[in-house]
């Protein structure tokens, strides 16, 4: 039987305002969910890697994502937070459970099986386990969205190169996180954004980390990225260099 349709991250108006749920407690997830979508939220991205560990069942997963209105739902699973500890196999078994539970998207980890400072692993049967698990999602009705947080600054032919392999192995989003630590770096990721629009096939989300990160955070979709990841109000764990929702709402809804 063929898996039923979800909402999608790939087909869109406008670049979806993704609002990112990074939180302990089912409480407080919806708490969140609520607030985001008076707010204008048009998508939810759930870290579940900070969800308490007595707090990740299916039924529990499930409750939460029903709050989401119907709106597309994008999962990591990430190592770290209340994930420390666990096996790379462990973290796609959440992944996993989320999907099942409801989630469109997927993020598969671009060092998946072989970790590497830059979130990239080419290590053969890494990557041969990677795709078999893209398939598996796509198989069972779900998006894939290869990431790799770089850590560092990697110039254009970098950046081009690691998206190209994330859509080699299949992911329907390649998403990098660069470093923008200077004007110039700024400048050259916003040429970067401009430059995935003319050689993937794929959707790609690009952003950046530093002191120089934001205007790529707000106008990049202006550029080809295929969202917005926003907060509805920074608290503690909030990533601070993601915009606010309904500020950026306000931007993109008035942009020509």
């Amino acid at each position: 039987m063929r898996p039923a349709m979800k909402p999608t991250f790939l087909t869109y108006q406008k670049p979806l305002l993704t609002s990112m749920i990074l939180r302990e407690t089912p409480e407080e997830c919806i708490n969140l969910i609520m607030n985001s979508l008076y707010d204008g939220a048009e998508a939810f991205g759930f870290q579940l890697e900070y969800l308490k560990r007595e707090y990740r069942t299916p039924d529990t997963l499930k409750k939460i994502f029903s709050y989401c209105d119907n709106r597309p739902i994008y999962i990591t699973s990430y190592r770290g937070m209340a994930s420390r500890g666990y096996t790379d196999e462990e973290c796609v078994e959440y992944l996993l459970m989320g999907l099942e539970a409801g989630a469109a998207l997927c993020d598969v980890m671009g060092d998946l099986y072989h970790q590497d400072a830059h979130d990239m692993t080419y290590d053969p049967e890494a990557v041969k386990k990677q795709k078999a698990l893209i398939a598996r999602i796509h198989d069972s009705g779900g998006e894939v969205l290869m990431s790799s947080h770089i850590r560092a600054y990697f110039d254009e032919e970098q950046v081009v190169a690691t998206a190209k392999e994330h859509q080699a192995r299949g992911a329907d989003i390649a998403k990098i996180v660069n470093h923008a630590q200077t004007e110039e770096q700024l400048m050259q990721n916003l040429h970067m954004a401009y430059r995935l629009k003319q050689e993937l096939d794929i959707h790609y989300l690009l952003l950046a980390n530093g002191p120089y990160c934001r205007l790529l955070r707000q106008i990049g979709p202006e550029l080809g990225v295929c969202m917005y990841l926003c907060v509805q109000h920074y608290g503690p764990g909030d990533s601070k260099e993601q915009p606010n929702l309904k500020a950026l709402k306000i931007m993109r809804d008035h942009m020509a």
